[in-house]
């Protein structure tokens, strides 16, 4: 059993790892995950300019994706719907009504130029062994941007969730210059279906947001949705409107759907209903309005941790200057040396050097023979000599390119790499101005495309007032209380109790001291001669006072409670006197006076004594009562 118990501990930890690691959360350094990892990836090798069929590109990605073509197609769509990183062609669904995409051999994309900007630099991109050990991928790519901010995710993996909610591109790079310039920023989630949003306690994105449709109510006899609350489509938003209808939540004449490329619900009220008094009851009972937790929980170091939003931010800008740096400083590397190539190569044919391997007939010979030849130019050649590497490239030059040499052009071609590695040199100094510079060439690279909407804010900031729904509803609904039977509901015929909705909750106090807290109901037995029937709201009953009188069920002797019922269960009964106590009055009132008539006995004159509510303290319902006498009484009769 030991052996088991280990082995299933093991392999449970394992996939734990797996799901958490390589599935459901994205990394916090290129803001990917996985799968999405390996379609860019697989964008960028089959990258020609030119659109290709999504199922060629699903075909490609399953050389690294182990998990089938379902899960690759449904996360490109998804990422190209982003409309970022992949340009799309052909019919990839629609946000608004939550239509699919067309099968993958009808729809074709392409990896666009802001992603290779952002994502790809093959030198400096850390690869490994694909699942089947065939194929090279990366394990991560060097984002210059917080790209998880940028398109958000969601993932569900062993023991812990993310929900991280998307940003406004601009917004977020304007965050990162202000990260790299030590200013403070404030970013705010925008989602493509524009709508509002409430972001009072958004918490830097490990809190809630509330967000809601953005209403026209221009008319008041109709209601026309022109954006969708993030979450929502028009097919769900028109079920739930639908389904408070039916409940009687609100009253509608027709819903129309005119949804194209923008949402367009049009809510046609019933007679006698205006705009102005539906958008509470939209909001508190339809899709229009809902709420939103987020957590913010990314890959870091192969760890799962929760982040702030300002701390990716910051450390993003980190990363950027140092991605930035290390671009610099290899392109610098790469261009000194082949100035050095350049500088060799035009000393060994300018000055005719490989005329001394013309009667060698070894390759050591020939090699110690141009290292030789080179001593009197060392000082031209600069710090890194002339090497093996060297000798063998120069060697490999072709007669045609000997004679056709031009010398001059080589110079021109010595003086622009020189030029540039100045210009890299000033970049080096003034890393933070370079890295603010790239970032401003992102921002304008997004806002070419501005007229499709592509980087301006779609999303409201506000502040909602709190809808309470027992005010939104209607209280047309009248509760009875039939007491000779002892049925209580709306269809029961008898006292009326109070107008009620169907939201409110009924305290039903019988005649022997329990009580129980229920839903409105339409007809239910509580037993004849009820002392109390009433809503179930808290406030209300917070500041009302139960008074009690009751006789003790072994001495017959009277007692006093006073208490107050601020909280129950639903459904649970619950009683004020103790177990075999006879009930003899139940008041609600703050201040009443009450007479205790006592059995005549003999040699006392006394049969009668009163008393004042409001001279006893009010305790706990589970406190016990107060003895009144130590005497049986006849009758009781409450002023």
């Amino acid at each position: 059993m030991a052996y088991i118990k280990n082995l299933f501990d093991k392999n449970f930890l394992e996939y734990a790892s797996y799901v958490i690691k390589d599935r459901a959360i994205p990394d916090l350094e290129d803001g990917l995950k996985p799968v999405q990892r390996r379609i860019l990836y697989s964008l960028f090798e089959m990258d020609d300019g030119k659109f290709h069929k999504v199922a060629n590109v699903v075909g490609h990605c399953m050389k690294y994706h182990p998990h089938g073509d379902a899960s690759i197609g449904d996360a490109l769509v998804v990422l190209a719907n982003k409309e970022l990183f992949i340009d799309k062609q052909g019919n990839f669904g629609n946000i608004f009504t939550g239509d699919q995409a067309s099968a993958a051999r009808y729809i074709e994309c392409r990896v666009t130029p802001l992603a290779k900007d952002i994502f790809y630099n093959p030198k400096l991109t850390v690869m490994a062994d694909s699942y089947d050990g065939r194929n090279k991928e990366p394990v991560i790519f060097p984002a210059k941007i917080p790209v998880v901010l940028v398109i958000g995710a969601e993932g569900i993996a062993v023991g812990m969730s993310t929900k991280i909610l998307p940003h406004n591109i601009i917004e977020v790079l304007e965050a990162e210059k202000a990260a790299l310039e030590g200013k403070p920023f404030t970013l705010y989630p925008d989602f493509p279906t524009g709508g509002l949003v409430d972001v009072s306690e958004y918490k830097e994105g490990n809190g809630k947001v509330l967000v809601r449709a953005k209403l026209d109510t221009s008319d008041p006899k109709r209601i026309v949705i022109r954006e969708l609350p993030f979450g929502s489509t028009t097919e769900s938003l028109i079920n739930s409107i639908e389904t408070a209808a039916k409940a009687g939540r609100i009253k509608i004449q027709s819903l129309n759907d005119f949804t194209t490329k923008q949402a367009e619900i049009e809510v046609r009220l019933a007679r006698g209903v205006y705009s102005e008094e539906t958008v509470n009851a939209l909001f508190a009972f339809t899709e229009c309005e809902q709420p939103i937790s987020v957590n913010l929980l990314v890959i870091r170091d192969n760890f799962p941790v929760i982040v702030t939003v300002t701390e990716l931010i910051q450390y993003h800008a980190q990363q950027l200057v140092k991605l930035l740096t290390k671009e610099l400083e290899l392109e610098k590397k790469e261009l000194q040396n082949r100035l050095h190539k350049r500088v060799l190569e035009r000393l060994f044919i300018e000055k005719q050097l490989y005329k001394v391997i013309e009667k060698l007939k070894t390759a050591e010979a020939m090699e110690k023979a141009v290292i030789s030849d080179f001593t009197p130019f060392l000082k031209e050649v600069g710090p890194q000599g002339v090497g093996s590497e060297d000798v063998e490239h120069l060697l490999k030059i072709p007669i045609r390119r000997l004679s056709l040499y031009d010398i001059n052009k080589t110079k021109a071609e010595m003086v622009e790499i020189q030029a540039r590695i100045k210009e890299i040199n000033g970049y080096l100094k003034n890393i933070v101005v370079y890295a603010t510079g790239f970032l401003d060439n992102i921002i304008a690279k997004v806002r070419v495309n501005e007229e499709i909407g592509r980087g301006m804010r779609k999303t409201k900031v506000g502040k909602f007032d709190k809808i309470a729904i027992k005010e939104v509803v209607k209280k047309d609904q009248e509760l009875k209380y039939d007491r000779t039977t002892g049925y209580l509901g709306t269809t029961v015929t008898g006292e009326l109790i109070a107008a009620v909705s169907p939201f409110d909750r009924i305290l039903t106090l019988r005649n022997n001291g329990s009580y129980t807290v229920a839903d409105l109901p339409d007809k239910v037995f509580v037993g004849p001669d009820a002392w109390w029937i009433g809503v179930a709201d808290k406030e209300a009953l917070g500041d009302m006072v139960f008074t009690v009188i009751y006789q003790e069920g072994e001495t017959g002797y009277p007692c006093i409670k006073r208490c107050v019922i601020e909280g129950w269960i639903m459904n649970k009964e619950y009683s004020l006197v103790p177990e075999g106590a006879r009930v003899l009055h139940i008041d609600t009132r703050q201040k009443f006076t009450f007479t205790l008539h006592y059995t005549p006995k003999p040699r006392i004159k006394s049969t009668k004594e009163t008393f004042k509510a409001q001279d006893f303290q009010i305790k706990g319902l589970k406190a016990g009562g107060v003895r009144l006498a130590t005497r049986e009484i006849e009758r009781i009769d409450a002023q």
